[in-house]
């Protein structure tokens, strides 16, 4: 059983606390204010509520998380690193200039202390030699935002200037939502393999490339995937490019998924089959469905 609620529990607690019914609005929210519990008019701009509950409370918020990092600098370092880095722990290490023996010593930390899991990579690289850092991600999605938007912003704030801290969000909120995206893609993907349920679902990455989604069923076939946020609609060349990189990889899929937020061409469409699985934002909504007092989860987080 996980020590820790899962990203999909936070989220379906998150919708049914504040009555989420549009779906995109529920996600663009959640990865602002995830897994803290607190109760959000999801009809009000999101930028009012962020000054509103986060930037005028500063100083009790601060206090709160000091008490988790114990107002330890390279825990801070490192959180700021990974919130706005790759998540990779060696580059986040080298982004925090931070020794590999600290660095390790403070992810072990902030693991222990549930701010983030370790994500790693489902398959190993084509060259033996090749060392694949881990991952990490934050267990609560809030802490990410705060880490990439707030407190590296923390003497602007304090004095009530929130300029440089707005500029920063007007520049980052657009791709923001996406890592929550693909989290809960692979949410979708378990859901939608019920015959021959996905027992391990990740990412693959090495120093070359990258596949967003990589999943083994139980009977052994391998699912790749990709992800696409952007307004247009996806076409053909998608597949290529992940084909491709399954190639590179020398890994060899039974099942190629396509997520497009917006949807695809019609061209695109036509290729779908056993072998090719499309879905769209609103295939997502399965994972709101049958919403109730049970997802609630207990938070005892102070409520802002």
């Amino acid at each position: 059983m996980a020590k820790y609620p899962t990203l999909l529990e936070q989220f379906r607690s998150f919708c049914f606390q504040n009555n989420a019914n549009d779906l995109e609005e529920a996600i663009r929210y959640f990865s602002v204010f995830g897994g803290m519990g607190w109760s959000v008019d999801l009809s009000r701009p999101l930028d009012e509520l962020i000054e509103e509950k986060i930037l005028k409370n500063y100083r009790y918020i601060h206090g709160d998380i000091a008490k988790i990092t114990q107002s330890n600098q390279t825990h801070h370092a490192l959180l700021s690193a990974i919130a706005i880095g790759d998540r990779r722990e060696h580059s986040a290490f080298r982004r925090a200039d931070v020794t590999r023996a600290e660095g390790e010593a403070s992810i072990n930390f902030l693991i222990d202390n549930g701010l983030l899991i370790r994500d790693k990579s489902q398959d190993q690289p084509v060259d033996e030699k090749e060392v694949v850092s881990d991952k990490l991600f934050f267990i609560a999605p809030f802490m990410r935002f705060w880490f990439s938007s707030i407190s590296p912003y923390y003497k602007g704030i304090k004095e009530g200037n929130f300029t440089e801290v707005k500029e920063r969000w007007s520049h980052l909120q657009h791709e923001f939502t996406d890592l929550i995206y693909e989290q809960l893609v692979r949410e979708l993907i378990k859901k939608s393999f019920t015959e021959d349920r996905v027992e391990k679902i990740g990412s693959y990455w090495d120093k070359n490339s990258e596949i967003e989604i990589l999943a083994r069923t139980k009977s052994g076939k391998i699912i790749a995937g990709s992800c696409k946020y952007s307004k247009s609609k996806a076409n053909k060349s998608e597949l290529t490019k992940l084909k491709e990189k399954c190639s590179d990889a020398q890994i060899h899929a039974d099942i190629f998924v396509i997520f497009s937020k917006n949807g695809f061409s019609s061209e695109f469409k036509k290729e779908k089959g056993e072998g090719l699985k499309l879905f769209t934002l609103k295939h997502l909504r399965v994972l709101m469905e049958d919403l109730g007092p049970k997802d609630l989860l207990v938070n005892t987080n102070k409520k802002y």
